[in-house]
């Protein structure tokens, strides 16, 4: 499955706790990373600091769905189930 582009979920629902690039402590669940664009699209993508987290994160049908809001509620329960 390809990442849909303009979704982020995968960036809001679960928590990140590594350090972020202007989130020393991490990322809370539920919450939007501070590099989530207003198109919703990762500005960091690129950047040899965004946490290995995220770089090895791989869309799926089990993670994301069909569409956005499948992927906050599929995110969000794994995260519940996880924590």
């Amino acid at each position: 499955m390809d990442c849909r582009a303009g979704c982020g979920a995968c960036c809001i629902a679960p928590s990140i706790t590594s350090a972020i690039p202007g989130m020393p402590a991490g990322k809370p669940a539920g919450i939007r990373c501070i590099h989530l664009t207003e198109t919703n699209l990762c500005g960091i993508f690129d950047h040899p600091d965004r946490p290995k987290v995220c770089a090895e994160f791989t869309a799926s049908v089990d993670t994301c769905g069909s569409h956005r809001d499948e992927a906050l509620i599929l995110l969000t329960r794994l995260e519940t189930e996880t924590s």
